[in-house]
């Protein structure tokens, strides 16, 4: 199958293959996936395609084969949080930590990730000068205006002023 050729084939069989593998899984995202890992192999191997003269079959036959090896890692995945004794359902996150999220992603890029490293990471003023190649004096200020901006952004409504402040 030369090149043209192989475009060809993809052109009027992508449609219909990945058709055929969201009936077969019941998930549109996972069919293309798996459609377009499966054309992404049938490149390299485009001649002996031709030879076999069942091209359309061997995409299909290893598109269902990658989804089945999915879903095989998913499953192996799940039997062992289940063995570990982790709970099968996580609570999503709560409204402080979608607020916190939320207000570092207002921060400049620097700051969101100094204040991620000092805080979620628990590294030391150091040990991020070294990861991000700034000096510890700057490091020390990207964490100053990240905890000022973050005070501000993160007011709690629930405490109101006293009065004359």
């Amino acid at each position: 199958m030369t090149v043209e050729e192989f475009e060809e084939f993809y052109a009027q069989t992508v449609a219909r293959l990945t058709g055929q593998l969201y009936v077969m899984l019941g998930d549109q995202h996972e069919a293309q996936d798996v459609v377009q890992e499966a054309f992404a192999r049938g490149w390299s191997r485009r001649r002996q395609l031709d030879r076999n003269g069942q091209p359309e079959a061997w995409v299909r036959t290893v598109a269902w084969r990658l989804a089945v090896s999915r879903w095989r890692v998913r499953r192996r995945t799940a039997d062992a949080w289940q063995r570990s004794g982790a709970p099968p359902h996580v609570e999503g996150p709560g409204p402080e930590s979608v607020a916190l999220v939320e207000a570092l992603r207002q921060l400049p890029a620097n700051q969101r990730r100094t204040m991620t490293l000092h805080y979620v990471c628990d590294l030391t003023v150091e040990q991020i000068a070294v990861e991000t190649g700034l000096s510890a004096s700057t490091v020390k200020t990207h964490l100053v205006r990240g905890r000022t901006a973050l005070s501000l952004r993160l007011q709690d409504p629930r405490i109101e002023e006293a009065p004359g402040a």
